[in-house]
């Protein structure tokens, strides 16, 4: 026979204690006095008790829960993004529920599930975002922060950090050194931030007095990439420098010239990413690139989401934060 579970009952009767002083012990940011917590968490410990997150979260009306959603795991700029996410909302008491979207935006289906999950807010995490979707959330106040994207939706918070400037760096750099053939591999066609950093790279190949010399679509994968390089190496004379729209495609480029091709990098080509992966200072890659602040952007937009949380009130906020450029010898 199943063996019924411990109640917070007993643990209250065998610590000494009432029932309301267990539940404070197991509520995150709870008050209780120390030496409370010490005598209900014994008697827990001797009794086997678990508390019952389903059950309090229908008495709080809060599941301690954050709905994240992604189009993309392969990509470790991502990876990275949500294990600071599950870190930095676990020490505030909250848990992550994962849901994967398409890279277009997450389907209908998806956006359901997310609002049964009961979830108290929904971090965006590099994912596109339908704005009727946004209009559902802000209509039935949960409150929804994008991470890495942008909306034309004002009840929407996004944390982004300035790619404009970053492409205007890339440019500038590449123009600067003497290349004159320069190509650009975009990511998503509908993304905020391919758009905005081909923006900036456009306008600094301007003021030098350059052009982008070809272009190419990368849609932030891998193989897409390579499959873009490919084409852009099709023939003569070929790119003399590549900028890629993310760290992700920009390894791909260098992969695909060197073994594919037999091209060196940077004596025959140069190759620009954008993000600063771990990956990107690895001695077969030392790639230029740009640095985003990764952890910064988590931190604000959990800041975003928790405050809107406990105050209850959905607002719209936006912020940019500033990158910094990485010059290493993918370059000449």
């Amino acid at each position: 026979m199943k063996k019924r579970p411990v109640t917070s009952q007993q643990v209250a009767a065998l610590a000494g204690v009432s029932q309301s002083a267990v539940s404070r012990c197991f509520s995150p940011n709870a008050s209780i006095a120390p030496k409370t917590r010490e005598k209900v968490l014994a008697a827990a410990k001797q009794l086997g008790y678990r508390p019952n997150a389903i059950a309090r979260s229908l008495i709080t009306r809060s599941s301690r829960t954050i709905a994240v959603v992604m189009s993309q795991l392969d990509n470790p700029f991502y990876a990275q993004m949500l294990d600071h996410a599950a870190r930095h909302f676990q020490q505030h008491g909250y848990h992550l529920l994962l849901f994967m979207g398409s890279d277009e935006a997450p389907t209908a289906s998806v956006m359901a599930d997310i609002l049964q999950s009961q979830a108290d807010g929904i971090l965006m995490l590099a994912a596109m975002l339908s704005s009727s979707f946004a209009e559902e959330c802000v209509g039935r106040g949960i409150p929804v922060v994008m991470i890495n994207r942008t909306v034309a939706f004002e009840g929407v918070s996004q944390v982004a950090s300035d790619n404009y400037n970053g492409g205007y760096w890339v440019g500038e750099l590449l123009a600067q050194r003497g290349y004159e053939r320069i190509a650009f591999i975009a990511g998503l066609p509908e993304s905020s931030t391919s758009s905005q950093r081909r923006q900036g790279f456009l306008a600094a190949l301007a003021a030098h007095g350059r052009h982008c010399w070809a272009e190419a679509q990368g849609d932030y994968q891998f193989a897409s990439a390579q499959a873009a390089t490919r084409t852009l190496f099709a023939g003569t004379p070929y790119p003399d420098a590549v900028f890629a729209a993310n760290d992700h495609m920009a390894v791909a480029v260098i992969d695909t010239l060197k073994a594919e091709m037999g091209l060196r990098v940077p004596e025959d080509v140069g190759v620009v990413g954008f993000d600063n992966m771990p990956i990107a200072a690895w001695p077969s890659y030392q790639l230029t690139t740009v640095q985003q602040p990764l952890q910064e952007m988590v931190t604000e937009a959990a800041a975003l989401l928790l405050t809107q949380i406990n105050t209850g009130q959905v607002a719209g906020e936006s912020k940019v934060l500033p990158v910094v450029p990485v010059i290493r010898h993918s370059t000449r």
